[in-house]
């Protein structure tokens, strides 16, 4: 393995540990009084298919 095989690899893993640990940031800070949760339009969208 290369030098420069490496070191894109490295940044691969790098960038999906990114963002693994910005998706784990966002679900342990979410404040579900703050935030309206999504899960209200699928009432709207069954109501609009039935």
């Amino acid at each position: 393995m290369t030098r420069l095989m490496k070191i894109t690899l490295l940044g691969i893993a790098g960038f999906f540990l990114a963002v693994v640990l910005s998706f784990l940031w966002f679900v342990l800070t979410w404040d579900p009084e703050a935030e309206k949760s999504l899960t209200h339009l699928w009432g709207h969208a069954k109501g609009a298919l039935a």
